[in-house]
């Protein structure tokens, strides 16, 4: 599921990283998507057998130009919502380790099954 999410957000053509894994040296490009998958557990059971997994990830998009971190974050909300995502809100702020970045999220769930 991890692969299709990255398809989609490269699909921007901003850098795609998992949240976290920038170095501390690695400078913050302008604009920027992160993703970090929450949870991922079992949808449901029949007969003790895994009706498939909800994944759950947060989309995180950071950016110098705080207009750019709204536009972006609707993008992607509508294009993983055409790719049968479950997008429930329109986002919220998050801290950035830069004073020079805006952030927002969003929370994402896909049923696998």
């Amino acid at each position: 599921m991890e692969d299709a999410l990255i398809t989609i957000l490269e699909s921007f053509k901003y850098p795609v990283y998992r949240q976290g894994s920038m170095s501390n040296e690695e400078k913050y490009p302008e604009t920027f998507i992160t993703f970090w998958n929450n949870d991922s557990p079992d949808h449901a059971h029949y007969n003790n057998t895994n009706y498939g997994t909800s994944w759950d990830y947060n989309i995180f998009v950071y950016s110098s130009d705080p207009a750019k971190v709204y536009e972006l974050l609707s993008n992607i909300r509508t294009a993983l919502k055409a790719a049968s995502w479950v997008v429930p809100s329109q986002g919220m702020d998050v801290n950035s380790d830069e004073a020079t970045h805006t952030g927002r999220t969003i929370e994402v769930y896909y049923l696998e099954t």
